[in-house]
């Protein structure tokens, strides 16, 4: 037998140690336990939520994914990378397998255009970027990263955080007029007159491109001397020949004409209520009449005068037991509110609603047949009282805006004058405000306030 020689027998030793290692990872494979990860490495975004996305382990064919065990966690809210390690033992074999979580700030910062419509910049004007603001949820605010770049008809705004995530605005300029011009009306585009009265045409006209030589054409005619509804047409047109149409109504009306409606609040003024009554009549153009008793700010019944609105009287105090108790002593308690009033407004008000109305029967308990005496003594010394014929439920039958609303619209008439007895005093009515002067408006009404020359609307004595 021929011997091998030494680097031949070399070569043979290793040789047969790659077979066995083979051989032995040969059947480490098929012996051993597999852990299988769903897709692996993965990237989720910075504050977002991890989910596992699942694993399999199988050992000579056999599921045995109930046998691993997993260890590890992600904090979402911080960027970096995590592990999560996932393990199986089978008698004494022990498989292992990582997978890496990466957290990272995958959210692209937003830009924030103060103008973020089409960019129409007028003809022989010099265009002027749109002012704007960047925000990032790492980063915060990257306004002053923010890079503009104009480029012939065309301007970009592009910005990247510090991650790298970047996002890019691209807008076209026009060099065209496309806005008409802007008519206002100092007051309304429905107004209501009384008959007579001055009608002022007080509408103004501006264009964002054409500043002098707007062409405005004013047809319709507004006679005060005849009642009706008439309607009066704006016409504007710039020189790019943009045109902007606008109407106004108006009615002209004769006072105390049925269809009348007379807003009337008892018991104020109050402040948080009182003030945001009178903000929705300024703003509505719309007059209404205040019975004020010696309560709340002065200050409230000094702009209810100055803005136009009636202040009428509901006694100082609104005790019941004291003013229907004597003549002597209801006529106390109302001159005490005249002279308040009086000092405010330097107007010595006759104007008077008596608490419960004129057909109270609570009076009754204090002295009988007192109203019977009332109504009649303040018209000898000069006073007018209105009582009211619609309930508005702000006097304890509801604290429902929506049911106040509906108690008031559902009574008026154009068949009558419409007096509505409401409370300043309560946030509901203010509340419901609004939508009652809508609907009447929409429906044809004309809202107006109680003065001296007004007709009487009075209740049946019942004491």
């Amino acid at each position: 037998m021929k011997k091998l020689g030494g680097s031949k027998f070399i070569l043979l030793l290793l040789l047969i140690f790659i077979v066995l290692i083979s051989l032995y990872a040969i059947i480490d494979y098929i012996y051993y336990p597999k852990i299988t990860l769903k897709k692996g490495d993965i990237v989720i975004n910075l504050n977002s939520k991890y989910k596992e996305p699942g694993y399999k382990a199988t050992y000579k064919d056999e599921d045995i994914t109930n046998n691993v065990f997993v260890e590890g966690s992600v904090n979402t809210k911080k960027l970096g990378v995590y592990n999560i390690n996932y393990s199986v033992i089978e008698g004494s074999k022990i498989k292992e397998v990582t997978r890496k979580v990466y957290v990272k700030d995958l959210e692209k910062p937003t830009i924030q255009l103060y103008d973020n419509n089409d960019i129409y910049v007028c003809p022989d004007e010099e265009f002027v970027p749109s002012k704007y603001k960047a925000y990032d949820n790492l980063d915060k605010d990257i306004t002053d990263k923010v890079k503009v770049i104009r480029k012939g008809a065309s301007i970009s705004y592009s910005v990247k955080d510090s991650s790298g995530n970047e996002t890019v605005i691209n807008k076209k300029i026009h060099y065209k007029d496309v806005e008409g011009p802007t008519i206002s009306f100092k007051t309304s585009d429905k107004i209501s007159l009384a008959l007579n009265s001055k009608y002022n045409d007080d509408y103004t006209v501006v264009d964002n491109c054409d500043k002098d030589n707007l062409n405005v054409e004013v047809t319709g005619k507004v006679d005060v001397k005849t009642p009706g509804e008439y309607i009066v047409k704006y016409k504007a047109v710039d020189k790019y020949g943009n045109k902007t149409v606008k109407k106004k109504k108006v009615d002209v009306f004769v006072k105390g004409a049925k269809g009348t409606v007379y807003l009337t609040f008892d018991d104020g003024p109050r402040e948080g209520t009182t003030d945001q009554i009178l903000d929705i009549l300024k703003e509505e153009h719309i007059k209404a009449t205040f019975f004020v008793t010696n309560s709340g700010p002065d200050d409230l019944i000094k702009r209810e005068y100055n803005e136009g609105h009636t202040v009428g009287l509901h006694t100082a105090s609104h005790n019941y037991s004291y003013i229907y108790s004597s003549i002597d002593n209801y006529f106390n308690d109302l001159e005490s509110v005249q002279d308040r009033v009086y000092k405010i407004t330097g107007n010595k008000s006759k104007i008077i609603r008596f608490p419960g109305g004129s057909s109270n029967t609570i009076s009754r308990r204090y002295k009988v047949g007192i109203m019977s005496e009332l109504t009649k003594e303040v018209v000898k010394r000069g006073y007018r009282y209105y009582d009211w014929n619609i309930l508005s439920g702000d006097a304890g039958e509801t604290t429902d805006s929506r049911v106040v609303y509906q108690m008031v619209t559902e009574k008026l008439s154009k068949d009558r004058v419409n007096v509505v007895l409401m409370h300043d005093i309560k946030s509901y009515t203010k509340d419901a405000l609004r939508d009652i002067i809508k609907y009447g408006k929409e429906n044809g009404f004309i809202f107006d306030k109680i003065e001296d020359s007004s007709e009487m609307i009075v209740q049946r004595v019942n004491n």
